[in-house]
């Protein structure tokens, strides 16, 4: 696996259509095989917000720029107050010349 970068910026965390909350994003990137890429990172929202949609299976990130991403949470609990999660993050992601060191 070949690390790609990271990517940041602002969108909206999605279910079936229906938007949740505003969310800010930090992904790293990493090429698993020739056209294959697949990143991991933070989201930050509302704690509210991200409460209300940890654990979630079906979430998606429309980020500002227009890209779809998959999310799935990677930690198991969220604290109360927090207002970060780790996420997986699969779907439209930029190709590997998009990604900055």
């Amino acid at each position: 696996m070949q690390y790609l970068g990271g990517i940041r910026g602002t969108g909206v965390v999605k279910c079936n259509d229906k938007i949740l909350g505003r969310a800010d994003y930090d992904f790293d990137g990493f090429l698993k095989r020739p056209g294959e890429v697949t990143g991991s990172g933070e989201i930050r929202m509302q704690p509210e917000a991200l409460r209300q949609v940890f654990g979630r299976g079906d979430l998606q990130l429309l980020t500002d720029n227009g890209r779809l991403l998959t999310l799935r949470f990677s930690e198991k609990r969220l604290t109360e107050d927090s207002d970060v999660a780790h996420v997986d993050v699969a779907g439209e992601l930029p190709p590997q010349s998009e990604w900055h060191h």
